[in-house]
């Protein structure tokens, strides 16, 4: 029976590369809702431009995801996996099927009422997206590195295929009546077909890989309780495997607190990871970046070069010689990159549009990068249990790093010059003549970077309501 197993896996190779893919598309499921509510957010800006979407959801987001996550982490043990991810995949289709209903039921009028309607549709997203993550993650983290890999690559993924959509959507609506609306209704469309694909997948099809089925079977057989439903799915009864190899009787594994103290620096690099990232990404990039020549194409630029640089970053771990596995090497790569912080400050302050671009390229491949090289590094040397365990243990921490980076977002906009100024300005503009409005231009001139407020441009309104 263990050479079975030891020559099992060389037999499933040939399947390896078929599987990668599923994983890929799962990952992309899996922030595909989320990064689609972050790329319409002009869109957003739009309707609710009073009540800084980027920063607001964002922060209702996190706090739903993160207490899901302790929840489900803490429990990990006694949950059926395949219901967990599945009840994931269905809340990100309903939600996102929720948000076009929303808008279509509301004709794309702003207020506080439809505001509040998204809002709540967020908090649902959130509770999904700890379902999938934490579950996914714990159950890849037994299984080869390259699925890992795999699926968080498609996590990066579904920010540039979002990205790039938006884009599409925004460059074929442009100049057509309520164009903007137009283009984030199809976006809305198109993301909400994916989300159910990705339902469809992981419950049909995931399941009888084979490749997944033996690594399930492996973890069965070392102990693991949360594959049983897996594994049924499949056509296998975990307790007749389990008698047949002789491994009835449960096995003894590390607990939750021994695992967090034996990789405290793994979970420490991925708190900071996203500590760093998410107090850049997505606010100071919509709100702090000043007024440019791509006018109002420059924040989605930005995003996309982040999504597209994050994605490709993802990819690099696969050169073995390109990957760092040493937890010293690890920990310094992850305190250097808080040295983007100032560089941004900086660069937002002094620098033109092409410097702000190549930056937030920088933050998209050391986040891609060192996610990777983390979360591919960590489970190694574990049994199946265990290595669920951590896959759930290190989601949990990332998420804490969200939340802190999403929190901190918020010191930007301390200190920021002309801030309650400028709003003041614009309620006047609201109602003066051109002359008036050229007066106000030269007043306002420095203020929000290159340029200033072009108060003759109507996008200007749009991004002094922002503030």
């Amino acid at each position: 029976m263990a050479n079975d197993n030891s020559e099992a896996p060389k037999r499933l190779e040939h399947g390896k590369f078929k599987t990668m893919v599923v994983c890929w598309i799962l990952g992309l499921g899996c922030l595909f809702s989320w990064n689609s509510l972050l790329t319409i957010e002009d869109y957003y800006y739009s309707l609710f431009p009073r009540y800084h979407p980027s920063r607001v959801l964002t922060l209702v987001y996190q706090p739903f995801a993160l207490a899901t996550t302790a929840v489900l982490t803490y429990k990990e043990a006694k949950i059926n996996t395949r219901l967990r991810n599945l009840i994931g995949y269905a809340l990100f289709f309903a939600s996102t099927l929720s948000l076009l209903v929303l808008d279509l039921a509301t004709s794309g009028k702003g207020g506080v009422g439809p505001y509040i309607g998204i809002c709540v549709i967020v908090c649902f997203i959130g509770v999904a997206s700890a379902n999938v993550q934490g579950g996914m993650m714990g159950e890849l983290s037994f299984m080869p590195p390259e699925l890992i890999q795999s699926f968080l690559a498609g996590w990066a993924a579904a920010g540039t295929l979002t990205s790039v959509l938006r884009l599409l959507t925004k460059a074929a609506f442009e100049k057509s009546d309520n164009g903007l609306r137009k283009g984030a209704l199809l976006f809305l469309a198109i993301s909400t077909f994916i989300t159910f694909l990705c339902f469809i997948l992981y419950a049909l099809y995931f399941p009888s890989l084979p490749i997944v089925v033996y690594y399930r079977s492996k973890a069965a057989s070392e102990g693991s309780k949360t594959v049983s439903s897996d594994l049924a799915a499949a056509g296998i009864q975990v307790e007749a495997n389990q008698e047949v190899e002789g491994n009835a009787t449960p096995q003894q594994r590390l607990s939750i607190k021994q695992l967090f103290f034996q990789n405290v620096d793994y979970a420490l690099d991925l708190f900071l990871i996203y500590a760093m990232t998410l107090s850049i990404f997505p606010g100071f990039i919509f709100e702090n970046t000043g007024a440019h020549q791509l006018g109002s194409w420059y924040p989605l630029v930005l995003i996309t070069m982040f999504n597209a640089w994050d994605f490709i970053a993802r990819y690099i771990p696969l050169v073995q010689c390109l990957k760092i596995e040493s937890r010293k090497g690890l920990m310094i790569a992850v305190l250097s990159s808080f040295l983007l912080i100032p560089a941004f400050y900086f660069t937002a302050k002094y620098g033109d549009q092409g410097w702000m671009i190549i930056l937030t390229s920088f933050l998209g491949i050391s986040n891609g990068y060192l996610t990777v090289c983390v979360l591919t590094t960590a489970p190694k040397g574990y049994k199946g249990p265990e290595q669920n365990a951590l896959g759930n243990m290190l989601v949990l921490c990332l998420r804490t790093g969200i939340f802190a980076g999403v929190s901190l977002d918020w010191l930007w906009l301390i200190g920021t010059n002309g801030w309650t100024k400028l709003h003041s300005r614009f309620r006047v503009a609201e109602r003066a003549t051109k002359p008036q409005l050229q007066s106000f231009q030269r007043c306002t001139d420095g203020v929000l970077g290159d340029g200033g407020v072009n108060f003759l441009e109507p996008m200007s309104y749009e991004r002094v309501l922002r503030l």
